[in-house]
């Protein structure tokens, strides 16, 4: 097993740095190095500790070193032990399940900014009472102590279920701007998450792909898909809310961000 597999299989598993240090007896700050790229070429007896940690036949392995350190098993985890993580260790929990966050690209960031950007516009040229908000903000999505996601862009119209960093229930209105990070995560098991919890509309962009796909529930209209250069109606605001990707992809475009 690479580096890049163990990369991809620390995703899946929802692994922080500080369980693969305990878990695999490697340093904590060296583990932090490896995993960020920091160590451009890891020592092969430390590449080796690692990899037990994510292959399927050192399960009894995990399995003791979990008991030991008290790491608990993925599906387990709640609220509180979210709570506890370090704040500079981004993480999701999804049904007691903890994913790692990766730090978002230069091009996400944008896309995300210019997505803010018109909605936050529609919304006080009309006086509206919705509040666009982009990510860190934690969505507790089902009002139990099992899932908190950080959507990368919202829209809530219900504000009194705003308390500090947290909204207690669906958003009205999710965007997430798709990475190969976070693509599988995005594209299943947040899809449903958002569909079953009552958000009302789902966007995921993707630039990779040169797509849009957009799953309007409230009008059970989904999905569709559109090109990346398209006008996209927002659902919940009637259509009369419009965001033009072919001008957003341009403006990348002017910055070398895209081809």
């Amino acid at each position: 097993m690479n580096l890049e597999q163990m990369k991809e299989r620390k995703r899946e598993l929802g692994y922080t740095y500080e369980q693969i240090a305990e878990l695999s007896g490697v340093p904590l700050g060296t583990v932090q190095k490896v995993f960020s790229g920091a160590t451009a070429s890891p020592r092969y007896d430390t590449l080796c500790a690692l990899e037990q940690v994510f292959q399927k036949k050192e399960a009894l392995f995990v399995k003791e070193a979990a008991a030991v350190y008290g790491v608990k098993k993925q599906g387990e985890y709640t609220v509180e032990d979210y709570r506890a993580l370090p704040e500079d260790q981004r993480m999701e929990l999804i049904d007691g399940v903890l994913y790692d966050m990766a730090a978002p690209t230069g091009i996400h960031q944008v896309v995300g900014g210019e997505i803010y950007a018109v909605l936050r516009g529609y919304i006080r040229s009309r006086k509206g009472h919705c509040l666009p908000m982009y990510s860190p903000i934690d969505v507790q999505l089902d009002g139990d102590d099992k899932t908190i996601v950080q959507p990368d862009l919202l829209v809530l119209c219900d504000a009194g279920r705003l308390s500090g960093n947290t909204i207690l229930g669906a958003p009205d209105l999710v965007v997430e701007v798709l990475s190969k990070a976070t693509r599988k995560k995005d594209m299943f098991v947040k899809l449903n998450k958002y569909m079953n919890a009552g958000v009302k509309e789902y966007w995921m962009v993707d630039f990779e792909k040169m797509k849009v796909i957009v799953y309007d529930f409230l009008h059970e209209n989904y999905p569709v898909i559109y090109g990346i250069h398209d006008v996209v109606p927002v659902g919940i605001f009637e259509g009369e809310c419009q965001i033009d990707f072919g001008e957003i992809y341009e403006y990348l475009k002017s910055f070398g961000l895209v081809e």
